[in-house]
């Protein structure tokens, strides 16, 4: 067979730094020294090659210029390699491996997120084997075409959809999980594929199409017991506001008092988007199970379902960015796309 063309993007974060050995400062790696540092990507039957963001950046500091950065680099390399890496700080990683899923139309190509807790050069460090078998991943095929065909996120072992993860641990090398969707590979002696969860949409004849239109102009609202009337008045006042996820308890639970449900229904009648997204680790929103959620349903709050906050926030800024019609907005925003719920 003939060998896979990998094209690893590195953004920024800890799998990019190496240690220091007289000062133990940190470092930027030099990935054009990849095989150098790492001999073991030798053994792995592809062609590696590498880019880098001009200044690589710390994750937190990832915004829309640098997603559609990634997504460019991408198209316009699609045609010459048949898998990319994306090299990125695990704080915002999930964010970005869920914006990067709804950018990218048709994709027929794996696009797997990885990076590490500990730096490449660490004695300890767990970026090796997350950049080994994330190339590893990127490069399977079967019958000309890749097995992988989707935004995926590599980390401890685990390979999964990368719009269904979530960080769960600052300190532990397992620092992702995907609450409501199975895993994708396990690799341990054996890689294991589960076939039955990867998406197996047939672009044939379709091209890649990179979508950049992002609406920033959204927020998040994590509910409490005892939250005050002035506070959720000062977040739906805020200026060109045009989509609020609210993380509410449970299955889609929230405080029933009149000035909220009111508040809500304001925002609502003057164009603002509302989605209930559950705060819970796993589970899903049905609003109307209880009390509780039948008033916000009757207001026209949108439910996010299962999807996690990260992949809610990506898929409002896609869905706002592109002027979808508000007649139609709840139907699109309540239907998987690029299967970030079910």
């Amino acid at each position: 067979m003939d060998r896979q063309n990998i094209l690893l993007i590195y953004t920024g974060g800890t799998i990019g730094m190496i240690k220091e050995p007289t000062t133990g400062t940190l470092k930027a790696f030099d990935f054009n020294s990849l095989l150098v540092k790492i001999p073991e990507i030798r053994l792995l039957d592809c062609n590696i090659e590498t880019v880098s963001f001009d200044d690589p950046i710390d994750s937190s500091n990832m915004s829309p210029i640098y997603w559609e950065a990634i997504a460019r680099i991408i198209e316009i390399n699609y045609e010459n390699y048949s898998g990319f890496i994306v090299l990125h700080g695990s704080d915002t990683m999930s964010y970005s491996a869920s914006v990067l899923s709804f950018m990218l139309e048709y994709l027929d190509k794996p696009v797997i997120f990885t990076g590490s807790q500990l730096p490449i050069g660490d004695l300890r460090t767990d970026a090796k084997e997350n950049l080994i078998t994330s190339i590893q991943l990127a490069s399977l095929h079967k019958d000309g075409k890749p097995i992988i065909r989707e935004v995926c996120l590599y980390f401890e072992y685990k390979l999964y959809r990368g719009n269904r993860t979530t960080k769960i641990n600052a300190d532990h090398f397992e620092a992702f999980a995907s609450p409501n969707y199975p895993m994708l590979a396990e690799s341990g002696v054996h890689l294991k594929i589960n076939h039955e969860f990867l998406r197996r949409e047939d672009f044939t004849g379709n091209n890649l199409i990179v979508r950049t239109q992002l609406d920033t102009n959204i927020g998040v609202l994590k509910l409490f017991p005892g939250i005050s009337q002035p506070f959720v008045e000062a977040v739906l006042d805020a200026k060109n506001l045009k989509g609020l996820i609210i993380e509410t308890y449970g299955s889609g639970n929230a405080t029933n008092e009149e000035w909220f449900i009111n508040l809500l229904k304001n925002a609502i009648d003057k164009g603002i988007y509302i989605i209930n997204v559950t705060q819970c680790s796993g589970g899903s929103v049905i609003m109307g199970q209880y009390e509780t959620s039948a008033k916000l349903k009757s207001i026209g709050v949108i439910s996010g379902k299962d999807i996690t906050t990260e992949a809610a926030v990506a898929k409002l800024m896609y869905l706002i960015g592109y002027n979808i019609k508000p007649q139609e907005f709840q139907y699109y925003f309540e239907k998987p796309l690029r299967g970030e719920m079910s």
